[in-house]
């Protein structure tokens, strides 16, 4: 029986648990997994905070996709700029795009585009050693707001409290951690919009909390804490609350954590910079909080990045069937592309898996005509660029062995280098 060809753009958990559903469809087709950087895994490997190597620890299983699954990797191939989507199209019989969203959501208020107002996304990119980020300097300041209370917002407040020697058995870098000790915050406000316990970070995030030295924490004066309605609701509240109690008993403290529940950002008031950013409270009774900042990170969502030709809008037709992955013949959409910001890494696994079933049953039924060439259909001019997964093992062997004391890599910061450490031994991809 014949096998369509199939390239998925994006290496990260949703592209990723596209191909593996794919490959246990089609054990002898061709699938192949691009990605613009010369190194795979996307969200796990720049998203992901550096200091959760347990959840980093996924890309493992995704290992076995190159290594026993017969699944091609391309590196150092990005999509709309190097070789046109439509180009990809004519070679392959089905493309996914799962290239996740890349862009910080503004807050959408007076003085969100003021200097040292920053977005959660980037900043988590700086701290991963993003090469798109290695040239950012953001400068939090002694007081920073972080605006948002879902677990980006949580991360974001446990790496900017964290010590030197807190970040011990991460992947984060010195040059990149200088960034934060440089100049320590002293006071951090964490502000949702939502009562306590309707927050969208998981419990488990706020006890972990509990593990940092030299932090106290506090529930701002006029928060919500609205009664729980279920025993999610209650262990919301109770973490909070245990927070609180414990971190209060502690003496030395260097840095004051507030969380705030129930305001709705407002102003971020400042001339050129920031000085500090108003809320109202949600509960229309139109009471106002004024918090001292010298920065602010915005953590409510992600976005399209802009001036990208895979634009999910501008892909889309009315015969397109988003929530089936579906957008034309031949073209699909998985995770975050296809559903937005939001659901943990076993969520995107599921949603993956209906997209790849979405796409059998379009072969199996016969409404998509397959044959295409697949990689041999792509110009060579192309194929001298590539980065292959021999050439992505090599970098990973070479930051493993750079690892310094106390972390369990040192990430390649550049895609000069990435490139320079994989051509040592150039193979290529056409092997």
């Amino acid at each position: 029986m014949a096998t369509p060809t199939v390239a998925i753009v994006g290496t990260g958990p949703s592209g990723c648990y596209v191909a593996q559903a794919l490959r246990k469809e089609w054990p002898e087709a061709e699938v192949v997994m691009i990605d613009r950087l010369p190194v795979p895994y996307g969200l796990v490997r720049y998203g992901v905070a550096p200091d959760h190597p347990g959840t980093k620890a996924v890309t493992r299983q995704f290992e076995r996709l190159f290594e026993r699954e017969n699944i091609r990797f391309i590196g150092n191939l990005e999509i709309g700029k190097d070789l046109a989507l439509d180009e990809l199209r004519q070679a392959y019989d089905i493309v996914v795009l799962a290239t996740g969203l890349y862009g910080d959501r503004r807050l959408g208020i007076p003085g969100d585009d003021l200097t040292h107002v920053y977005g959660a996304g980037r900043i988590t990119r700086l701290l991963n050693d993003h090469p798109d980020e290695v040239d950012f300097a953001p400068r939090l300041g002694k007081h920073t707001v972080i605006v948002g209370n879902g677990n980006v917002a949580i991360d974001l407040l446990r790496l900017i409290a964290k010590s030197h020697d807190e970040f011990d058995g991460s992947d984060i870098s010195d040059e990149s951690l200088s960034h934060l000790l440089a100049d320590p915050v002293e006071t951090i406000d964490i502000v949702g919009r939502s009562p306590a316990a309707l927050a969208k970070f998981d419990t488990v995030m706020i006890k972990e909390l509990a593990k940092l030295s030299n932090v106290r924490f506090k529930i701002g004066p006029d928060s919500s804490l609205t009664s729980a309605s279920n025993p999610l609701e209650h262990a919301k509240i109770e973490s909070l609350l245990a927070l609180q109690e414990i971190q209060s008993v502690a003496a030395g403290h260097r840095k004051m954590v507030t969380f705030h529940f129930g305001w709705a950002p407002e102003e971020v008031h400042g001339t050129d910079e920031v000085q500090s950013i108003t809320f109202v409270c949600t509960d229309g009774t139109g009471k106002r909080i004024q918090l001292k900042a010298d920065s602010v990170i915005t953590a409510i969502g992600f976005e399209e990045r802009k001036g990208t030709d895979l634009s999910r809008d501008a892909l889309t037709s009315a015969a397109s069937h988003i929530e089936a992955g579906y957008m034309d013949a031949g073209l699909y959409c998985a995770g975050w592309f296809r559903r937005g910001p939001r659901g943990t890494i076993p969520e995107n696994r599921a949603d993956s898996k209906r997209v790849a079933d979405s796409i059998v049953q379009a072969i199996s039924a016969g409404t998509l005509s397959i044959g295409k060439p697949g990689f041999s259909a792509i110009p060579t001019r192309i194929k001298d660029l590539l980065v292959s997964y021999d050439d992505w093992k090599r970098i990973d062997a070479k930051e493993l062995q750079s690892a310094p004391d106390g972390r369990v890599r040192r990430k390649t910061r550049s895609k000069f280098e990435m490139l320079s450490i994989a051509q040592e031994n150039p193979q290529g991809v056409t092997q």
